[in-house]
């Protein structure tokens, strides 16, 4: 905006508001017809925690919405514009365990699954477990700093995948570390065991799975293990769903990485409704 008014020597209120006329007659009104499954996630819009709830059609890759806030009241509007016909013909929801996000869901849409994914199940797993489990072990090691300082320092070893470790010295210091450490090694293998859960295609075979796990988790004596799986047995619906819709909100988190870069290349937004239409324009998505 700043170099187009420079070069024609207008103003930037004047560049802004063209720009913004022009991407509102392109787009058009947002067009929900024919949706079926969406995903949705939030985004930071500001510092100090404010959000914005991005929802997306994952099989055209099309931001269909895009709204200030991720709390009931500030979704609502999207399940407005999808009318009662656009809800009752919505069959699943991707999403985080976002509580707000489900309730409202279930409100407008009964009948659609809410499906939980993967990475925010896994991400919120290694802030109240692996974390909370490490720092207890730094702890009860007080006494001994070798050990403490080791068990301290290895944040980012235990929360990183097996696989995304390159460096030889790195596993073998993980394996080290899980060798002398009982309950680090028992929240890390339950971790990996976690996300075979996903893997599931039959409800059966994945609710036995998940039977299996919460056993093991509420027998392991470690409390927020213990506290994590109960926790998520009021999720496991959502979990289970994943066989038969298998929803990921990566294609989100695609799409916030470029939100991110459109937010820093403009230096941010005071304008909410003009962002969301740069977000709308850079995601029109494939023709169906």
């Amino acid at each position: 905006v700043k170099h187009v008014a420079d070069f024609y020597g207008l103003s930037w209120d004047q560049v802004k508001l063209i720009d913004r006329v022009h991407l509102e007659v392109t787009l058009g009104p947002i067009d929900l017809a024919g949706v079926e499954v969406v995903i949705m996630d939030e985004f930071a819009l500001h510092k100090g925690h404010r959000y914005a709830t991005v929802v997306a059609e994952p099989s055209t890759k099309r931001v269909l919405w895009v709204g200030r806030g991720r709390s009931r009241e500030e979704i609502r509007p999207f399940f407005e514009l999808l009318g009662d016909d656009g809800c009752r013909q919505l069959k699943a929801v991707g999403m985080d365990m976002n509580s707000a996000y489900a309730m409202e869901v279930r409100q407008h849409c009964p009948q659609a699954a809410i499906v939980y994914d993967l990475f925010h199940v896994v991400a919120k797993y290694g802030r109240e477990v692996i974390d909370r489990v490490r720092v207890d072990e730094a702890n009860r090691l007080r006494k001994d700093k070798r050990a403490r300082r080791i068990v301290k320092s290895a944040r980012w070893l235990l929360l990183r995948n097996r696989s995304n470790l390159n460096r030889p010295e790195d596993r073998v210091r993980l394996k080290e570390l899980l060798r002398a450490n009982r309950h680090l090694m028992t929240v890390y293998v339950l971790r990996d065991d976690l996300k075979h859960l996903w893997d599931y295609r039959y409800p059966g075979a994945a609710e036995r799975f998940w039977k299996s796990w919460y056993s093991r988790a509420i027998r392991s004596r470690i409390p927020a293990l213990k506290r994590f799986a109960r926790l998520l047995k009021g999720y496991v619906h959502g979990i289970l769903a994943h066989c038969r819709w298998p929803l990921s909100t990566s294609l989100i988190e695609g799409m916030n990485n470029k939100i991110k870069v459109i937010k820093r290349m403009a230096y941010g937004f005071r304008d909410d409704a003009y962002f969301f239409l740069k977000i709308r324009a850079a995601f029109p998505g494939i023709p169906r």
